[in-house]
């Protein structure tokens, strides 16, 4: 295959969108995923001021100007900070943790990695949320699973640097040379005659340190870590399972008032009129109003907001609102009409997107050519804590209380909307019971401060599920006819796929996580390929969804290749395994380039570790599926049970993982297991059906998560390897879905090609 078709920075949606850049800062592009250890762009401050004295260290990002290092006393250049840490002279350690906590563990990860550095017991840190300030943080986001390869280094030279510092300090102290001198747990040690000094101690000398520059600074070695890679809990747990207030929807402010808003059934429908003196003189109702929206896609939507003393009431008077809905502009698109579209659509030739090699040839010549057609649905987020936001207009300001995935993508859009200036919309992270890619879009939030805007008060508003899932930004669906050739041997010797792509209609481009490449294949070793797509414009609005684009196309080419498998006579370990060919690094050989040696081992190691190919019982199956998606490299084997009446029990996953070094054992187990649990239940009985441009599905009756009795045993195995760790929170689930689907064909030599399996007269039990 072509190098350029595994340029992964040429692949829409495999790391971070665009577009969703945009609402932060300028950036280009933020599917650049490359690694940033030019450590010459970061600038370590010292800076006094904060309660509790001692060390207080932070450091500039990027084109921050330079500040002076400031002395005890004087708070020069404070204001170009980002993530600090700060020694204080009781011997705790404060460590901010820069950005959203959506349940991906990222506020207990983040400071573990400064903590390791600096060399202090984790028993003495205590971690606290940071204030939402692009110009001291840099960067603040939850997405693209992220937040682990951007913040690696940086974190790393925080601790490295103030580490450094508090050696110097304790040289100083003992008139010998810093080279006698090692930090050891919260302590410098004199390896000379064996004295101590603990941080506290040293803390007041330290900040008289210079900063030492970033070029002299030493790292540790992974095999000296004492924290990272252990157990270690999140530092919220005790707060969750005590049922503290951590939550957006837990937000309580002085004389708050709750609020609901409507829109329309159909996207992008508009308020015509409303029986807005009913509503008012219902019980506990302050005031019910239309608001015109922006109609800017991920932004204000037209709609009528009620707010009332209680959530309750509010949610009462939604029910008593009775509107007249202009649709004249509004979505009426149905699922069905796409189906019937596809089937005729994806039949036909159409222009390649991407091509290697010869297609045509490779089918006139082929000793077998297997044909298949494969259909996933839309898909909800719904994340378990519904959309909510409490805004404040006090002063002038704009006060944002949001669990959001983005938080420096809230003040562009609400200062817009309500002609405030971007530094009076002031924004304070709440940890979010959820995200999945719902929460990197702020629609809720501009809901919110507009309805705040009006109101002479604080307001929180308030989703209900059926909203929820009526106003989401979905997982698109998709359809692909694919066509695979096989020589004489048995070999693989070309793919054509024929897919249908929506495409946005304002850009004309492929909606969020949409679009589909040749690299999605993931199989360097097939010589021909080629990729056709029948662009249909959608209206009905998509998002990121865990493992955007991977998340659905794993399943399909995963699947494919055990197809093509079993047409060929073959064991389906070796013919995946011999699409990717010898062990090498492809592409521009950078982290987000496909690796087949790191492909080739866990693939490897999840075979031995579920004993692969071992005789199953009657009814009994194993499934294999692979998948490399947001730098991590899993390899996934199923077990399942099906009985006469197609019932399912998935029994068994074990997953193989590389994602380079894991930062934490506990977070780490939770984002896999989770991310299992998520496919299965995907495969399930989940899809987002529509009819006129409306959502039929309206909460969990019609839209099943998977219940605790059907979570199968999970073991993970992780393979350690020198790259740079990685997030969690979306890698392994693309090949959970096929690892199922494919033990279902190897228990009952059924082939399923449509999602959910309920469609094709599965259940999972």
């Amino acid at each position: 295959m072509k190098k350029d078709l595994y340029d992964y920075e040429l692949i829409p949606d495999v790391d971070m969108p665009a577009e969703f850049v945009q609402r932060i800062k300028d950036y280009d592009d933020l599917e650049d995923t490359t690694l940033d250890t030019n450590m010459a762009r970061r600038q370590f401050l010292k800076l006094s001021g904060i309660a509790g004295g001692g060390l207080v260290l932070a450091f500039a990002m990027g084109g921050a100007p330079r500040a002076e290092a400031a002395h005890h006393g004087n708070k020069k250049g404070a204001a170009a900070l980002n993530a600090y840490v700060q020694i204080k002279p009781d011997g705790k350690v404060v460590i901010a943790a820069k950005n959203p906590e959506v349940g991906q563990g990222v506020k207990t990860f983040l400071p573990m990695i400064i903590a390791e550095e600096l060399e202090v017991p984790w028993e003495s840190v205590s971690v606290i949320q940071s204030d939402i300030d692009e110009k001291r943080y840099g960067r603040q986001s939850a997405g693209g699973s992220q937040s682990t390869p951007r913040n690696w280094t940086p974190m790393r030279e925080a601790g490295a640097t103030a580490r450094t510092m508090l050696v110097n300090a304790a040289a100083e102290k003992w008139g010998v040379s810093a080279s006698k001198c090692k930090a050891e747990q919260g302590q410098v040690i004199n390896t000379s005659n064996g004295k101590k000094l603990s941080y506290a101690e040293l803390a007041d000398a330290a900040a008289e340190q210079a900063i030492p520059d970033a070029k002299i600074l030493s790292f540790k070695d992974r095999k000296d870590f004492k924290l990272l890679g252990k157990f270690i809990g999140g530092v919220d747990n005790h707060a969750l399972v005590t049922g503290q207030p951590l939550f957006g929807i837990d937000t309580q402010l002085p004389g708050m008032l709750h609020a609901v808003y409507v829109k329309c059934p159909a996207f992008y429908g508009k308020v015509k009129r409303a029986n807005l003196d009913e509503v008012k003189n219902l019980p506990g109702v302050i005031d019910a109003f239309i608001i015109e929206g922006n109609s800017v896609d991920g932004e204000l939507s037209p709609g009528v907001a009620i707010v009332a003393k209680t959530t309750y009431q509010a949610f009462l008077a939604e029910k008593a609102l009775q509107v007249s809905w202009d649709k004249s502009d509004a979505s009426n698109e149905s699922w069905g009409d796409f189906k019937e579209m596809a089937k005729d659509l994806t039949s036909k030739s159409a222009p390649a997107t991407e091509e290697s090699g010869d297609m045509a040839k490779a089918i006139s010549q082929a000793d077998k050519v297997v044909d298949s057609f494969y259909t996933y649905p839309f898909l909800s987020h719904s994340n378990l804590e519904p959309q909510n936001c409490a805004a404040w207009f006090r002063n002038g300001k704009m006060e944002i209380y949001a669990p959001t995935q983005t938080p420096q993508g809230i003040a562009g859009p609400v200062s817009k909307i309500l002609g405030l200036k971007q530094e009076d919309v002031v924004i304070t992270q709440v940890r979010g019971g959820g995200g999945f890619g719902r929460r990197l879009i702020n629609d809720w939030v501009t809901e919110a401060a507009a309805i705040a805007h009006k109101v002479d008060a604080p307001v929180k508003l308030t989703w209900n599920r059926e909203a929820d899932m009526a106003h989401d930004f979905y997982r698109v669906g998709g359809f692909h006819n694919l066509k695979g050739t096989l020589d004489k041997k048995g070999k693989l010797t070309g793919l054509q796929d024929r897919t249908l792509v929506f495409t946005n209609k304002s850009n004309g481009r492929p909606v969020r996580g949409g679009g589909i490449r040749g690299g999605n294949i993931q199989a360097p070793e097939i010589p021909n390929v080629r990729i056709e797509a029948h662009e249909i414009p959608l209206t009905i609005p998509c998002g990121w969804w865990r493992a955007p684009t991977s998340c659905s196309v794993a399943w399909v080419f995963q699947s494919f290749i055990h197809e093509m498998a079993e047409a060929a006579g073959r064991d389906h370990l070796e013919f995946l395994i011999e699409q990717f060919g010898e062990p090498r690094h492809l592409g521009k050989q950078t982290a987000r380039d496909f690796n087949t040696e790191r492909a080739i081992n866990v693939t490897k190691d999840v075979a031995e570790k579920a004993n692969w190919g071992r005789k199953m019982k009657k009814g009994q199956g194993q499934g294999l599926s692979f998948y490399n998606s947001h730098l991590g490299y899993f390899a996934e084997v199923a077990e399942v049970t099906v009985d006469s009446s197609n019932r399912v029990k998935v029994d068994h996953v074990v997953a193989s993982c590389d994602v380079g070094m894991l930062l934490n054992k506990s977070g780490g187990e939770n984002q896999v297991e989770g991310s299992i649990i998520d496919a299965i239940s995907t495969v399930a009985g989940q899809e987002i059906t529509f009819e006129e441009g409306a959502v039929r599905e309206s909460n969990f009756d019609e839209y099943p998560l998977l219940r605790m009795p059907s979570q199968p045993k999970i073991d993970i195995h992780w393979l350690t390897t020198d790259y740079a760790p990685t997030g969690l929170g979306e890698p392994a689930f693309p090949p959970a879905v096929a690892a199922v689907t494919n033990a279902i064909y190897n228990a009952t030599g059924k082939r399923i090609h449509t999602m959910p399996i309920s469609k094709e007269g599965f259940e999972i039990v």
